[in-house]
This record gives C-alpha cells, structure tokens and sequence, in this order.
C-alpha cells in the first residue's frame, strides 16, 4: 500500500471526508470487481458497492492498522455479499411459500439466455481461478478498468500485470473450452 493510502487514511479516521473520498476513487474498481465476482449482476453489484462504501465511512474509525485499508474494506464487501445473499435467499422462500410453488423466470429471447448462460460459466470458472488471475481479469475485462488503473489498485507493475492477464486468459480459455465442449472464439 502506498504510504499516501496510509496518510488518508490516518485523515478520514479523524473525520476528513476528502480523505475518505480519495480512498475510495482509489479503491472502488477494486472492491466492484469482488462484489461482481460474488453476484454476476452490474446493478446488484453497484448497490452492494454502495452499502459497502457507507459501513466503511460509518467504520472507519474501528480500523486498528492503517496499512490494511484495502484488505479490511474488502471483508467488508464479502460480508456485504454474504448479508445480502441470506436476505435474497430468505425473501424468495417467502414469495414460495406464498405462491406453493417455485417462481419461474420469464422467457426471453434465446441469445440472451444463451449469453447469460455462458456469463454464468464464465463466472463459475473465474471464482475457482486462483486470487492471482481472477481479480485482474475480472477487473479489466468484466469492470473495463484500464491497465494503469488496475496496476495502482492492485500494487502490479506493467509487465507483472500483463503477465497475469495473459496466463489467466489462456487458463480462462482453457477452462471454458472444456466446459462447453468447444473452441472459444478470442476478440
């Protein structure tokens, strides 16, 4: 973490909003690369985004090592996720209950279910992926950050950073090939 992250976040624990705000265009990317990661919804994703962002402001203070900013605010989010998956879990079995029978999702037209689909796989096989591809991937090709971005949000040099995003596209191409039983067209 750079010594200036540090720095802000010393100020936003006495009660600077700037600070605060600093840190979170600095982190933001990052923490709404792990919610998507969790939820495959940019929407839902954005909204959990936000909660996390406010328990971190309403929190801060509690943070004991300044230096930890990033990990402690992406805990935050993972729990953010976990507290909202229980709830979304725990209000469909309410409308079950209510209806007596499962809820069916409405048709749509065949390509975007077919697109779904294959988001969905291609989210499988990028949560089992090692922390080292899956967040870089997720952050550049999912988020749409740009290499600068993601090599000041994850600590990377230039060359680390394309590395990772080389070797975790051909293990993400490897991986849905298999998975769908043919060849990946690359853009």
């Amino acid at each position: 973490m750079l010594d200036s992250e540090v720095t802000l976040v010393q100020r936003a624990q006495a009660g600077e909003r700037a600070a605060f705000e600093e840190l979170v265009r600095r982190c933001s990317r990052l923490v709404y690369a792990r919610l998507f990661l969790e939820t495959g919804d940019r929407h839902h994703t954005e909204d959990l985004l936000q909660e996390t962002l406010l328990i971190a402001f309403r929190t801060i203070g509690n943070l004991m090592h300044a230096d930890r900013f990033r990990s402690w605010i992406l805990r935050i989010a993972q729990n953010v996720a976990i507290d909202a998956s229980r709830r979304q879990a725990t209000h469909q079995r309410m409308l079950d209950r209510e209806m007596e029978k499962p809820r069916e999702a409405p048709p749509g037209p065949e390509e975007k279910a077919e697109q779904d689909e294959l988001v969905q796989k291609v989210l499988v096989i990028l949560r089992s992926m090692p922390e080292e591809y899956r967040l870089p991937l997720t952050l550049h090709y999912l988020v749409g950050a740009d290499h600068e971005t993601i090599q000041m949000q994850m600590g990377l040099t230039n060359g680390s950073l394309r590395g990772l995003l080389h070797r975790g596209m051909v293990r993400l191409r490897a991986e849905l090939k298999r998975a769908l039983g043919e060849p990946i067209k690359s853009n």
